[in-house]
């Protein structure tokens, strides 16, 4: 794809993000796709070697997509979940190696069941951090958890500007308790509203 092709595709997909959030703001919330220097903090613990599954979780426009498949190159399973149809079918049409699934990241146990995959090597989350509810943000934190193999690793980002808000420290406490290890980067600027990424390593997995 040659620049102007690129340019076009970013400020397209910038439009669509737009739309979408000023329709569905709880839902979507955020105003610009992620930028690729935040995707590839996000992507960075999808192994380079073997057969590696990998699940995301609000693929959005495919921001974190792209640099999955990049990574991957043809290799092991990738399965992305997101909400709103009309960002699955971007999606489908876009990368048709990736298995899209239109449903809810809350149905993430469900998703694998039915593929019959599992557990899984990374997953990787472009879902809005603040806006779930507490318990639904535990109930996720729990899925994830039990979804991961033992060196299984979850990645999830927050903007910098409400990383200190009581919700989104809520969400970091639900991780903590899911999670031996929660490593934060430090502030991604290239990124619209600047970011930082949750790596979280070791699950504690539900008792039965």
């Amino acid at each position: 794809m040659g620049v102007q092709q690129s340019t076009t595709a970013q400020t397209r997909d910038s439009l669509l993000f737009l739309g979408e959030f000023a329709r569905r703001p709880l839902k979507t919330a955020a105003i610009a796709p992620s930028s690729p220097a935040l995707a590839a903090g996000m992507v960075a613990p999808v192994p380079e070697n073997g057969q590696p599954v990998v699940v995301e979780l609000g693929a959005g426009t495919g921001s974190f997509t792209k640099a999955i498949q990049h990574k991957l190159r043809g290799r092991g399973r990738h399965v992305a979940i997101e909400l709103n149809p009309k960002l699955a079918d971007l999606l489908r049409h876009r990368y048709p190696g990736v298995d899209v699934v239109c449903a809810d990241a809350t149905e993430l146990t469900a998703v694998l069941e039915r593929r019959g995959l599992g557990p899984v090597d990374v997953v990787v989350s472009g879902l809005p951090w603040v806006s779930f509810p507490t318990e639904a943000g535990r109930s996720l934190a729990t899925s994830v958890a039990d979804s991961l193999s033992p060196n299984g690793v979850f990645t999830q980002f927050t903007y910098s500007w409400t990383r200190w808000a009581n919700p989104a420290r809520t969400r970091l406490q639900a991780l903590r308790e899911r999670f031996e290890e929660v490593v934060v980067s430090t502030t991604v600027w290239r990124n619209l509203p600047p970011a930082a990424v949750y790596v979280a390593r070791r699950a504690r997995r539900a008792e039965a």
